[in-house]
Protein backbone atom coordinates (compact mmCIF):
# COMPACT_ATOMS: atom_id res chain seq x y z
CA UNK A 1 0.00 0.00 0.00
CA UNK A 2 2.96 5.86 -0.13
CA UNK A 3 4.36 8.47 0.52
CA UNK A 4 6.80 11.39 1.04
CA UNK A 5 9.01 11.24 3.91
CA UNK A 6 6.07 13.45 5.04
CA UNK A 7 3.52 11.07 4.78
CA UNK A 8 3.01 8.03 7.29
CA UNK A 9 4.04 6.03 9.73
CA UNK A 10 6.59 4.66 12.84
CA UNK A 11 6.06 0.99 13.01
CA UNK A 12 7.21 1.65 16.08
CA UNK A 13 3.75 3.14 17.32
CA UNK A 14 2.39 2.09 14.21
CA UNK A 15 3.19 -1.44 14.86
CA UNK A 16 1.40 -0.50 18.04
CA UNK A 17 -1.76 -1.11 16.17
CA UNK A 18 -0.65 -1.41 9.84
CA UNK A 19 -2.31 -3.68 4.99
CA UNK A 20 -3.02 -4.52 1.94
CA UNK A 21 -6.85 -10.56 5.63
CA UNK A 22 -10.04 -12.24 6.70
CA UNK A 23 -11.60 -12.35 10.56
CA UNK A 24 -14.59 -12.96 12.18
CA UNK A 25 -16.95 -10.75 14.60
CA UNK A 26 -19.98 -10.73 16.29
CA UNK A 27 -21.53 -7.03 15.19
CA UNK A 28 -24.66 -7.14 13.29
CA UNK A 29 -24.12 -6.73 9.28
CA UNK A 30 -24.59 -3.04 9.80
CA UNK A 31 -21.90 -2.52 12.16
CA UNK A 32 -23.53 -0.30 14.25
CA UNK A 33 -25.60 1.74 12.46
CA UNK A 34 -25.70 4.51 14.68
CA UNK A 35 -24.11 7.80 13.85
CA UNK A 36 -20.86 8.60 15.94
CA UNK A 37 -19.75 11.88 15.89
CA UNK A 38 -16.03 12.70 16.03
CA UNK A 39 -15.11 14.09 19.11
CA UNK A 40 -15.02 17.99 18.91
CA UNK A 41 -17.85 17.72 16.50
CA UNK A 42 -21.31 18.60 17.45
CA UNK A 43 -23.77 15.65 17.47
CA UNK A 44 -27.19 14.76 17.57
CA UNK A 45 -30.46 15.33 16.04
CA UNK A 46 -30.26 17.82 12.90
CA UNK A 47 -31.21 21.01 13.84
CA UNK A 48 -33.25 23.40 11.60
CA UNK A 49 -30.24 25.79 11.02
CA UNK A 50 -28.03 22.61 9.64
CA UNK A 51 -28.00 19.86 7.38
CA UNK A 52 -26.67 16.79 8.63
CA UNK A 53 -23.80 14.94 6.08
CA UNK A 54 -22.50 11.52 6.98
CA UNK A 55 -19.15 10.45 6.45
CA UNK A 56 -18.69 6.66 6.46
CA UNK A 57 -16.11 4.41 7.68
CA UNK A 58 -15.69 0.56 6.77
CA UNK A 59 -13.49 -1.43 8.39
CA UNK A 60 -13.27 -4.43 11.07
CA UNK A 61 -14.39 -3.31 14.29
CA UNK A 62 -14.51 -6.57 16.12
CA UNK A 63 -12.83 -10.20 15.41
CA UNK A 64 -8.83 -10.64 15.10
CA UNK A 65 -8.20 -7.92 12.81
CA UNK A 66 -10.18 -4.91 14.89
CA UNK A 67 -7.13 -3.03 16.63
CA UNK A 68 -6.42 -2.01 13.21
CA UNK A 69 -9.87 -1.55 11.75
CA UNK A 70 -10.51 0.47 15.02
CA UNK A 71 -7.31 2.61 14.32
CA UNK A 72 -8.98 3.44 10.52
CA UNK A 73 -12.20 4.64 12.33
CA UNK A 74 -10.98 6.66 15.27
CA UNK A 75 -8.36 8.62 12.07
CA UNK A 76 -11.49 9.43 9.99
CA UNK A 77 -13.07 10.65 13.19
CA UNK A 78 -10.41 13.03 14.29
CA UNK A 79 -10.14 14.41 10.58
CA UNK A 80 -14.15 15.04 10.87
CA UNK A 81 -13.79 16.62 14.25
CA UNK A 82 -10.96 18.83 12.64
CA UNK A 83 -13.30 20.18 10.13
CA UNK A 84 -16.22 20.11 11.21
CA UNK A 85 -16.60 24.32 12.63
CA UNK A 86 -15.88 24.97 8.84
CA UNK A 87 -18.89 23.08 7.88
CA UNK A 88 -20.82 24.42 10.41
CA UNK A 89 -19.98 28.03 9.38
CA UNK A 90 -21.60 26.14 6.30
CA UNK A 91 -24.64 25.46 7.28
CA UNK A 92 -23.72 21.80 7.48
CA UNK A 93 -23.22 19.24 10.28
CA UNK A 94 -20.29 16.16 9.52
CA UNK A 95 -21.12 13.46 11.21
CA UNK A 96 -19.00 10.04 10.98
CA UNK A 97 -21.18 6.78 10.61
CA UNK A 98 -18.53 3.57 11.22
CA UNK A 99 -19.47 0.74 9.88
CA UNK A 100 -18.24 -2.81 11.53
CA UNK A 101 -17.43 -4.86 8.31
CA UNK A 102 -15.62 -7.94 10.51
CA UNK A 103 -13.28 -8.56 7.37
CA UNK A 104 -15.75 -10.29 6.08
CA UNK A 105 -16.78 -9.32 2.45
CA UNK A 106 -20.84 -10.62 2.83
CA UNK A 107 -21.02 -8.31 5.75
CA UNK A 108 -18.95 -5.18 3.90
CA UNK A 109 -21.33 -5.82 0.64
CA UNK A 110 -24.17 -5.54 3.11
CA UNK A 111 -22.80 -2.54 4.81
CA UNK A 112 -22.34 -0.77 1.54
CA UNK A 113 -26.28 -1.14 0.20
CA UNK A 114 -27.31 0.27 3.69
CA UNK A 115 -25.14 3.02 3.18
CA UNK A 116 -26.77 3.60 -0.45
CA UNK A 117 -30.01 3.74 0.93
CA UNK A 118 -28.68 6.47 3.47
CA UNK A 119 -28.98 9.85 1.61
CA UNK A 120 -27.39 11.63 4.16
CA UNK A 121 -23.71 9.64 3.67
CA UNK A 122 -21.24 11.01 0.88
CA UNK A 123 -18.07 9.51 1.20
CA UNK A 124 -16.79 5.96 2.54
CA UNK A 125 -13.72 5.52 4.20
CA UNK A 126 -12.45 1.98 4.11
CA UNK A 127 -11.68 -0.57 3.75
CA UNK A 128 -9.18 -2.64 5.57
CA UNK A 129 -8.94 -5.45 3.90
CA UNK A 130 -9.08 -5.53 -0.26
CA UNK A 131 -11.06 -8.78 -0.24
CA UNK A 132 -13.76 -6.77 1.61
CA UNK A 133 -13.10 -3.93 -0.66
CA UNK A 134 -13.71 -5.06 -4.09
CA UNK A 135 -17.17 -6.33 -3.98
CA UNK A 136 -18.09 -3.43 -1.67
CA UNK A 137 -17.19 -1.50 -4.85
CA UNK A 138 -19.73 -2.79 -6.97
CA UNK A 139 -21.92 -1.51 -4.59
CA UNK A 140 -20.39 2.18 -4.11
CA UNK A 141 -20.44 2.34 -7.53
CA UNK A 142 -24.06 1.79 -8.35
CA UNK A 143 -24.87 4.30 -5.97
CA UNK A 144 -22.50 6.44 -6.88
CA UNK A 145 -20.92 6.70 -3.54
CA UNK A 146 -17.38 7.75 -3.30
CA UNK A 147 -15.14 5.68 -1.02
CA UNK A 148 -11.37 6.35 -0.83
CA UNK A 149 -9.33 3.69 1.16
CA UNK A 150 -6.44 3.94 3.50
CA UNK A 151 -5.19 1.15 3.31
CA UNK A 152 -5.77 -1.31 0.20
CA UNK A 153 -3.48 -2.44 -1.80
CA UNK A 154 -4.74 -5.09 -4.08
CA UNK A 155 -4.35 -3.90 -7.76
CA UNK A 156 -7.23 -5.19 -8.95
CA UNK A 157 -9.60 -2.47 -7.13
CA UNK A 158 -8.81 0.14 -9.09
CA UNK A 159 -8.36 -1.51 -12.50
CA UNK A 160 -12.02 -1.98 -12.92
CA UNK A 161 -12.42 1.20 -14.30
CA UNK A 162 -15.18 2.74 -11.19
CA UNK A 163 -15.51 6.26 -10.75
CA UNK A 164 -16.30 6.12 -7.34
CA UNK A 165 -12.90 4.22 -6.41
CA UNK A 166 -9.80 5.68 -5.25
CA UNK A 167 -6.77 5.12 -2.40
CA UNK A 168 -3.84 6.62 -1.01
CA UNK A 169 -1.54 4.34 -0.65
CA UNK A 170 0.52 1.88 -3.14
CA UNK A 171 -0.83 -0.90 -4.81
CA UNK A 172 0.99 -4.51 -5.04
CA UNK A 173 2.22 -4.01 -8.29
CA UNK A 174 4.43 -1.13 -6.76
CA UNK A 175 5.62 -2.83 -3.41
CA UNK A 176 6.34 -6.11 -4.90
CA UNK A 177 9.20 -5.12 -6.75
CA UNK A 178 10.50 -3.02 -4.00
CA UNK A 179 10.54 -5.70 -1.32
CA UNK A 180 12.02 -8.18 -4.00
CA UNK A 181 14.86 -5.80 -4.75
CA UNK A 182 15.42 -4.86 -0.64
CA UNK A 183 15.39 -8.60 -0.32
CA UNK A 184 18.26 -9.83 -2.90
CA UNK A 185 20.88 -6.28 -2.98
CA UNK A 186 20.21 -5.56 0.81
CA UNK A 187 19.24 -8.93 2.50
CA UNK A 188 21.43 -11.27 0.07
CA UNK A 189 18.65 -13.92 -0.68
CA UNK A 190 19.51 -16.08 -3.51
CA UNK A 191 16.51 -18.46 -3.27
CA UNK A 192 12.91 -17.55 -1.89
CA UNK A 193 9.52 -20.05 -0.27
CA UNK A 194 6.79 -17.91 -1.50
CA UNK A 195 3.71 -18.53 0.82
CA UNK A 196 0.09 -16.74 0.49
CA UNK A 197 -3.32 -16.78 2.95
CA UNK A 198 -5.31 -17.06 -0.76
CA UNK A 199 -6.98 -13.87 -0.31
CA UNK A 200 -7.37 -11.24 -2.43
CA UNK A 201 -4.68 -9.03 -0.79
CA UNK A 202 -2.27 -11.86 0.29
CA UNK A 203 -2.59 -13.80 -3.11
CA UNK A 204 -2.25 -10.70 -4.99
CA UNK A 205 0.94 -9.69 -3.30
CA UNK A 206 2.66 -12.92 -3.53
CA UNK A 207 2.06 -13.49 -7.25
CA UNK A 208 3.42 -9.88 -7.77
CA UNK A 209 6.54 -10.73 -5.65
CA UNK A 210 7.00 -14.20 -7.30
CA UNK A 211 7.20 -12.10 -10.91
CA UNK A 212 9.76 -9.44 -9.24
CA UNK A 213 11.99 -12.32 -7.99
CA UNK A 214 11.69 -14.46 -10.96
CA UNK A 215 12.90 -11.09 -12.70
CA UNK A 216 16.06 -10.77 -10.48
CA UNK A 217 16.78 -14.46 -10.74
CA UNK A 218 16.34 -15.36 -7.66
CA UNK A 219 15.83 -18.94 -6.96
CA UNK A 220 12.00 -19.90 -6.14
CA UNK A 221 11.78 -23.07 -3.80
CA UNK A 222 8.26 -23.35 -2.92
CA UNK A 223 4.48 -22.03 -3.55
CA UNK A 224 1.88 -22.41 -1.11
CA UNK A 225 -1.35 -20.94 0.10
CA UNK A 226 -2.60 -21.51 3.39
CA UNK A 227 -5.70 -20.93 5.28
CA UNK A 228 -6.15 -17.92 7.36
CA UNK A 229 -7.11 -18.66 11.44
CA UNK A 230 -5.75 -21.96 11.79
CA UNK A 231 -3.44 -22.37 14.52
CA UNK A 232 -1.20 -25.03 13.28
CA UNK A 233 1.06 -24.41 10.14
CA UNK A 234 3.36 -27.47 10.75
CA UNK A 235 2.51 -28.64 6.61
CA UNK A 236 4.32 -25.64 5.48
CA UNK A 237 6.91 -25.37 8.29
CA UNK A 238 8.23 -28.38 7.63
CA UNK A 239 8.78 -27.69 3.96
CA UNK A 240 10.56 -24.95 4.87
CA UNK A 241 13.02 -26.91 7.18
CA UNK A 242 13.39 -29.38 4.50
CA UNK A 243 14.27 -27.16 1.55
CA UNK A 244 15.87 -24.63 3.56
CA UNK A 245 15.11 -21.30 1.77
CA UNK A 246 17.27 -18.10 2.34
CA UNK A 247 13.52 -15.77 2.59
CA UNK A 248 10.16 -17.16 3.40
CA UNK A 249 7.91 -14.42 1.98
CA UNK A 250 4.17 -14.39 3.12
CA UNK A 251 1.54 -12.49 1.23
CA UNK A 252 -1.32 -12.60 4.63
CA UNK A 253 -1.70 -10.98 7.90
CA UNK A 254 0.46 -10.70 11.32
CA UNK A 255 -1.63 -13.52 13.15
CA UNK A 256 -0.83 -16.23 10.37
CA UNK A 257 3.11 -14.96 10.28
CA UNK A 258 3.42 -14.94 13.98
CA UNK A 259 2.36 -18.59 14.37
CA UNK A 260 4.08 -19.34 10.97
CA UNK A 261 7.46 -17.94 12.11
CA UNK A 262 6.80 -19.00 15.65
CA UNK A 263 6.59 -22.66 14.66
CA UNK A 264 9.49 -22.45 11.97
CA UNK A 265 12.05 -21.27 14.63
CA UNK A 266 10.85 -23.96 17.38
CA UNK A 267 11.89 -26.61 14.85
CA UNK A 268 14.98 -24.83 13.83
CA UNK A 269 14.42 -23.02 10.53
CA UNK A 270 17.53 -20.65 10.43
CA UNK A 271 15.96 -18.44 6.69
CA UNK A 272 14.37 -15.06 7.26
CA UNK A 273 11.12 -13.52 6.96
CA UNK A 274 9.55 -10.99 5.07
CA UNK A 275 6.00 -9.46 3.77
CA UNK A 276 4.14 -6.54 2.98
CA UNK A 277 1.97 -4.13 4.77
CA UNK A 278 -0.50 -7.10 6.48
CA UNK A 279 2.31 -7.71 8.71
CA UNK A 280 2.51 -4.45 10.06
CA UNK A 281 0.59 -4.81 14.36
CA UNK A 282 2.68 -4.69 17.13
CA UNK A 283 0.21 -8.14 18.14
CA UNK A 284 2.83 -10.08 16.25
CA UNK A 285 5.00 -10.04 19.11
CA UNK A 286 2.00 -11.50 21.35
CA UNK A 287 1.65 -14.31 18.83
CA UNK A 288 5.39 -15.17 17.79
CA UNK A 289 7.27 -14.13 20.98
CA UNK A 290 11.19 -13.75 20.25
CA UNK A 291 10.34 -15.36 16.86
CA UNK A 292 9.32 -12.15 15.52
CA UNK A 293 12.47 -10.29 15.60
CA UNK A 294 13.91 -9.83 12.23
CA UNK A 295 10.76 -10.36 10.16
CA UNK A 296 10.82 -7.67 7.59
CA UNK A 297 7.73 -5.78 5.62
CA UNK A 298 7.31 -3.37 2.82
CA UNK A 299 4.72 -1.13 3.68
CA UNK A 300 3.06 2.18 2.16
CA UNK A 301 3.54 3.48 5.69
CA UNK A 302 6.49 6.21 6.63
CA UNK A 303 7.88 7.27 9.43
CA UNK A 304 5.90 9.70 11.16
CA UNK A 305 7.41 10.07 14.05
CA UNK A 306 10.71 11.49 12.82
CA UNK A 307 8.53 14.51 11.85
CA UNK A 308 7.76 17.61 14.14
CA UNK A 309 4.12 17.32 12.72
CA UNK A 310 4.08 13.57 12.80
CA UNK A 311 4.98 13.80 16.36
CA UNK A 312 2.17 16.41 17.74
CA UNK A 313 -0.30 14.25 15.76
CA UNK A 314 -0.05 11.51 17.49
CA UNK A 315 0.25 13.10 20.92
CA UNK A 316 -3.40 14.63 19.45
CA UNK A 317 -4.33 10.89 18.88
CA UNK A 318 -3.62 9.65 22.47
CA UNK A 319 -4.76 12.73 24.04
CA UNK A 320 -8.30 12.20 22.45
CA UNK A 321 -8.39 8.59 22.14
CA UNK A 322 -6.05 7.28 25.35
CA UNK A 323 -4.52 4.69 22.89
CA UNK A 324 -1.65 4.87 19.98
CA UNK A 325 -2.70 5.37 16.34
CA UNK A 326 -2.89 2.07 14.33
CA UNK A 327 -1.11 1.70 11.21
CA UNK A 328 -3.43 3.24 9.59
CA UNK A 329 -4.62 5.91 11.12
CA UNK A 330 -3.07 8.55 9.92
CA UNK A 331 -3.99 7.47 5.91
CA UNK A 332 -7.54 7.28 7.28
CA UNK A 333 -7.07 10.82 8.49
CA UNK A 334 -5.91 12.12 5.41
CA UNK A 335 -8.16 10.06 3.60
CA UNK A 336 -11.02 11.54 4.93
CA UNK A 337 -9.39 14.99 4.71
CA UNK A 338 -9.76 14.64 0.87
CA UNK A 339 -13.09 13.72 1.47
CA UNK A 340 -13.95 16.84 3.26
CA UNK A 341 -12.11 18.54 0.45
CA UNK A 342 -13.89 17.32 -1.93
CA UNK A 343 -17.21 17.46 -0.36
CA UNK A 344 -17.00 21.34 0.22
CA UNK A 345 -15.96 22.26 -3.11
CA UNK A 346 -19.01 20.21 -3.95
CA UNK A 347 -21.41 22.33 -1.72
CA UNK A 348 -19.17 25.48 -3.50
CA UNK A 349 -20.23 24.20 -6.88
CA UNK A 350 -23.54 23.73 -5.62
CA UNK A 351 -24.00 27.51 -4.82
CA UNK A 352 -23.82 26.44 -0.94
CA UNK A 353 -26.50 23.82 -1.08
CA UNK A 354 -26.08 20.35 -0.59
CA UNK A 355 -24.67 18.66 -3.22
CA UNK A 356 -25.38 15.10 -5.26
CA UNK A 357 -23.25 12.35 -4.55
CA UNK A 358 -22.31 12.51 -8.31
CA UNK A 359 -21.31 15.93 -7.56
CA UNK A 360 -18.70 14.67 -4.52
CA UNK A 361 -17.96 11.71 -6.46
CA UNK A 362 -16.71 13.96 -9.22
CA UNK A 363 -14.68 16.45 -7.21
CA UNK A 364 -12.84 14.10 -4.95
CA UNK A 365 -11.95 12.61 -8.25
CA UNK A 366 -10.66 15.78 -9.47
CA UNK A 367 -8.79 16.06 -6.69
CA UNK A 368 -4.76 17.27 -7.33
CA UNK A 369 -1.90 18.12 -5.21
CA UNK A 370 -3.79 18.34 -1.95
CA UNK A 371 -1.36 18.46 0.94
CA UNK A 372 -2.59 16.07 3.72
CA UNK A 373 -0.90 16.04 7.37
CA UNK A 374 1.21 12.91 6.02
CA UNK A 375 0.98 12.79 1.92
CA UNK A 376 0.07 14.93 -0.97
CA UNK A 377 -2.46 13.33 -2.92
CA UNK A 378 -3.42 13.74 -6.83
CA UNK A 379 -5.29 10.90 -8.01
CA UNK A 380 -5.03 9.42 -11.89
CA UNK A 381 -7.77 8.38 -14.16
CA UNK A 382 -8.03 5.10 -11.60
CA UNK A 383 -8.36 6.67 -8.41
CA UNK A 384 -4.78 5.44 -7.81
CA UNK A 385 -2.57 8.54 -5.49
CA UNK A 386 0.96 9.57 -7.70
CA UNK A 387 2.62 10.34 -5.10
CA UNK A 388 2.11 7.21 -3.28
CA UNK A 389 5.89 5.12 -2.17
CA UNK A 390 7.21 1.85 -0.17
CA UNK A 391 8.94 1.85 3.04
CA UNK A 392 11.05 -1.10 4.66
CA UNK A 393 10.81 -1.84 8.72
CA UNK A 394 11.95 -5.03 10.23
CA UNK A 395 10.89 -6.18 13.57
CA UNK A 396 13.59 -5.49 16.58
CA UNK A 397 13.37 -7.16 20.27
CA UNK A 398 9.78 -4.72 20.83
CA UNK A 399 9.13 -2.92 18.42
CA UNK A 400 9.57 -2.38 14.67
CA UNK A 401 12.05 -0.10 13.06
CA UNK A 402 12.22 2.13 10.23
CA UNK A 403 14.62 0.97 7.48
CA UNK A 404 13.50 3.84 4.87
CA UNK A 405 12.73 3.83 1.32
CA UNK A 406 12.45 0.89 -0.38
CA UNK A 407 13.91 2.88 -3.54
CA UNK A 408 17.00 3.65 -1.70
Amino acid sequence: MNKKNKLFFLSTLLVGALVTGCGAGNSSSTGGGSSTPAPSANSGSESAATTVIKIATQSPLSGPQSLEGEGIKLGAQMAVADRAEDFKKLGFEIQLFPQDDQADPKIGVSNAEMLISDQDVMAVIGHYNTGVAIPSSVKYEEGQLAMISPANTGVELTEAGKKTVNRLVARNDQIAPAAAKYAKEKMGVTSVYLAHDKTAYGQGLTDEVRKAFQDLGVTELGYEGITAGEKDYSAIVNQLVAKKPDLVFFGGMYAEMGIIAKQARDKGFAGKFMGGEGLESADIYKIAGPAAEGIVYATVVSDIRSQEQGQKWIEKFKESFKKDPGAFSPFAYDATLVALNGLEKAIQENGGKKPTREQVMNAIRATNEFSGLFTKVTFDEKGDNKHSQVYIYQYGKDKAEFMGDAGN
